[in-house]
């Protein structure tokens, strides 16, 4: 079938307009991102397809830049430059120096741990992280992404979302390449009962003896900032620490002081 003059302008714009050399760059970020342990020049290489001569100046390139950086065992690693930089966006940068203090009361007076949680490209990321002051405590680490659908983060971003807001978060999930089918009737039914209770709040589906507590973080658009979750811990004598009951009232009422700092002035959600 003959190529149309449309589809030939297109594929000539689209030519005009590649990077090969960033394109590179970017995929040697994306692979270290996911060996924290490093990777040597060669494994870098392996796992892009690629010859070593042909990521050796990008690679160099990215050390000298401080992106990533070469330890004493010969493997590359990337450097706490990439987390700095996106910290300094504004959205992000705001809700955790606003919510740092508030979520360290929150631990103060629970005894619990919290992270914070944003959402990012059809997953929810972690941003900020508050441990218990008691010898047990239980952490998320800082940059971690989880799944969007299968943690509490995920399920009140959406549940709290606008129509369109979700739709877009759910369309940006499926072109995952890990996303599994969604089954509408149980996520929506899901979603409502997590609106009905203001948050979130069930066994954890990762972790045993966790349950886990979630609530909204509004924007003064009155779309959802961000969400404040405590991954409760079940102790074996809990005399003098808080009730699950009592974390739940506490959460509700920081995620609420942020909210109101972030200058949402709505309803309050959740109890």
């Amino acid at each position: 079938m003959p190529t149309s003059k449309t589809e030939n302008v297109k594929a000539a714009s689209e030519a005009r307009y590649k990077a090969p050399a960033l394109t590179k760059g970017l995929l040697i970020l994306e692979t270290l991102a996911e060996y924290p342990a490093g990777l040597s020049l060669t494994e870098i290489a392996k796992r892009l397809q690629m010859t070593v001569n042909e990521i050796f100046r990008m690679v160099i390139t990215l050390q000298e830049q401080k992106y990533i950086s070469l330890g004493e065992d010969e493997k590359f690693r990337l450097t706490l430059k990439l987390f700095e930089i996106a910290h300094r966006q504004e959205p992000v940068h705001s809700i955790v120096t606003v919510a740092l203090p508030h979520m360290q009361q929150l631990a103060n007076k629970t005894l619990q741990s919290c992270h914070l949680a944003v959402y990012y490209d059809g997953r929810s990321m972690i941003v900020a992280q508050v441990d218990s002051p008691e010898r047990w405590t239980f952490s998320v680490k800082v940059g971690a992404i989880v799944d969007l659908l299968q943690t509490s983060s995920g399920n009140v971003m959406l549940a709290f979302s606008s129509d369109l807001r979700r739709t877009q978060m759910l369309e940006e999930h499926r072109s995952l390449p890990t996303s599994r089918p969604i089954d509408e009737t149980e996520l929506n039914l899901r979603l409502a009962e997590v609106r009905s209770q203001g948050g979130w709040s069930a066994k954890s589906q990762q972790t045993v003896g966790v349950t886990n507590i979630a609530r909204p973080i509004f924007a003064q658009d009155n779309s959802v900032a961000g969400v404040l979750i405590v991954p409760f811990l079940d102790r074996v004598s809990p005399e003098d620490q808080p009730s699950l009951d009592e974390v739940k009232t506490q959460l509700a009422l920081i995620a609420k002081d942020i909210s109101r700092l972030l200058g949402f002035s709505g309803p309050r959600t959740g109890g």
